[in-house]
């Protein structure tokens, strides 16, 4: 699939979301999934990898001007609205977002 790739290190990678949701979203993965398909099956050694795509989220919401705040997000499972089952952040900014969401 092809991508907008924004940021990439050794374990992961951020790119432009295909359907954004505000003026800015993206999402940030990890290269290799090692069965982590959803942040409920985390286990104690997925959380370095974790730690890791947080980090990275918001050394790119700063990049990316998300100075007055941005919204990460994680779908989990059916009821959470995951479609993809790669464990995956989704970064939404650049304009006020409401509350509650969904």
């Amino acid at each position: 699939i092809p991508a907008t790739v924004i940021y990439e290190d050794d374990e992961a990678i951020a790119f432009k979301d295909i359907n954004p949701v505000a003026p800015t979203h993206f999402l940030v993965i990890p290269k290799v999934r090692s069965g982590l398909t959803q942040l409920s099956k985390a286990e104690p050694a997925n959380k370095a990898l974790l730690g890791h795509l947080m980090f990275v989220a918001q050394h790119v919401a700063k990049e990316q001007g998300l100075d007055n705040g941005f919204r990460v997000v994680v779908n989990d499972g059916a009821d959470g609205c995951q479609t993809v089952f790669h464990v995956h952040l989704h970064v939404i900014g650049g304009r006020q977002l409401t509350w509650p969401p969904g």
